[in-house]
């Protein structure tokens, strides 16, 4: 009777839907990485004309390298304190 069981059966049900999530993403945010540091990493190029200099040392390389690290996510948090319920943590933290 086990041998029956065809994949559907077993796996899409209620109980696994959270492990789909999990995994989906999971490979999202690898393949999101992944792409950023292929198509606009510093350090990797893909053209022969950018990799005729080994050491890039120009301002415009060094600019580059500011805009890589100085992404939209970071840009969008960086007055932020680093805080997951801040609301909860200045409630806690009173004094009277």
């Amino acid at each position: 009777m086990a041998a029956s069981v065809s994949w559907s059966q077993r796996w899409l049900r209620p109980e696994v839907y959270p492990i789909f999530a999990a995994l989906g993403s999971a490979v999202g945010l690898c393949a999101f990485f992944c792409t950023r540091q292929l198509t606009t990493s510093p350090g990797f190029t893909a053209s022969k004309a950018k990799r005729a200099t080994a050491i890039p040392e120009t301002a415009q390389d060094f600019k580059e390298g500011e805009k890589f690290r100085n992404h939209f996510i970071r840009r969008s948090v960086l007055g932020m304190k680093p805080e997951i319920m801040p609301g909860l943590n200045s409630s806690m933290t009173k004094t009277n």
